[in-house]
C-alpha cells in the first residue's frame, strides 16, 4: 500500500491525468524491456527519484515526465527488490498497478 503521506497524491486528479498522459506518450510499453529488445506492456508508472514526504508536493518530481518511467510488473518489482529476479524482501508481498505494496493473491 502507498504510505499514508502519499495516498492523497496518488488519488489526485493531477496524478491520474499525468499518469494516463505518460502511458500514452510511451505507447503503453515497458521502457526497460524495450531497452533490452523485448516488447512487454507496462503496468506501473514509476518515479525514478523516489517520492518522499519532503518532495511529494514538488511537481517537478511528482508530475514531470523526466522523472517517470513506465515499467512492467517484473521490472518494477526488480527495481524495488521484490520478485523472482530480485531478492525477496518479504514473502507474500507484491506491487499492484499503482505501485503500492500489497499482499499477494
Amino acid at each position: 500500500m502507498a504510505k499514508e503521506w502519499a495516498k492523497s497524491f496518488y488519488k489526485s486528479k493531477e496524478w491520474q491525468e499525468c499518469r494516463e498522459a505518460y502511458i500514452t506518450e510511451v505507447n503503453g510499453l515497458c521502457e526497460r524491456c524495450l531497452e533490452n529488445d523485448k516488447v512487454n506492456p507496462g503496468k506501473i508508472v514509476h518515479h525514478i527519484e523516489y517520492l518522499t514526504p519532503d518532495n511529494i508536493n514538488d511537481p517537478e518530481i511528482t508530475l514531470s515526465f523526466d522523472n517517470l518511467e513506465y515499467l512492467c510488473l517484473d521490472c518494477h518489482n526488480e527495481e524495488h527488490g521484490v520478485g523472482a529476479s530480485a531478492e525477496v524482501v518479504r514473502q507474500g508481498l507484491m506491487f499492484n498497478s499503482h505501485g503500492e505494496l500489497i499482499k499477494e493473491g
